[in-house]
């Protein structure tokens, strides 16, 4: 089923004129899939890098290792430059991406699972989120790619609620 966000997100993208690519980790290409749900979507986007491993944020969006040696794959910092990879990568005007713990295992007592970083990257700035979820392993997967859906709709549509 096609999700009103979804459908929404794609008009505003129309609308603008934009084009958007993504970066995923923890959602493993979710987000791409609720997007290409919408018919059309082809229009306005380009792609997605499904980059799981620290290897290939590394490798293919260009995170800095420091940063993930630093902060680690699950930080603001990781997620920021992932979303900012995404927009280089693929050329587009808008990129948003996703890193964190799902579970079931995985978190620390300063990371637990559910702990999620969303960012989203235009030719301005680079936002970014940090997500406390609660649920099962697909309960915070599929929170995740509503709340990446939505931090888009909100920097395109200019709400406060996702300004970046």
């Amino acid at each position: 089923m096609i999700s009103d966000a979804s459908v929404r997100l794609a008009g505003l993208l129309l609308k603008n004129g934009y084009t958007l690519s993504l970066a995923e980790s923890c959602t493993g290409g979710g987000i791409a899939s609720r997007i290409t749900d919408v018919p059309g979507a082809s229009v306005s986007f380009a792609g997605c890098a499904v980059t799981y491993s620290n290897a290939s944020k590394e490798k293919i969006l260009g995170v800095p290792r420091g940063t993930l040696e630093r902060y680690g794959a699950v930080s603001a910092e990781t997620a920021k430059a992932m979303a900012d990879g995404a927009r280089k990568l693929f050329g587009t005007d808008i990129a948003a991406s996703a890193t964190g713990i799902a579970g079931p295992d995985g978190g620390t007592s300063e990371k637990p699972v559910g702990t999620v970083f969303i960012a989203v990257s235009d030719k301005n700035a680079t936002g970014c989120a940090r997500l406390s979820l609660k649920g099962s392993r697909n309960d915070i997967r599929e929170a995740v790619a509503e709340s990446v859906i939505r931090m888009l709709i909100g920097v395109l549509d200019g709400s406060d609620s996702a300004k970046i």
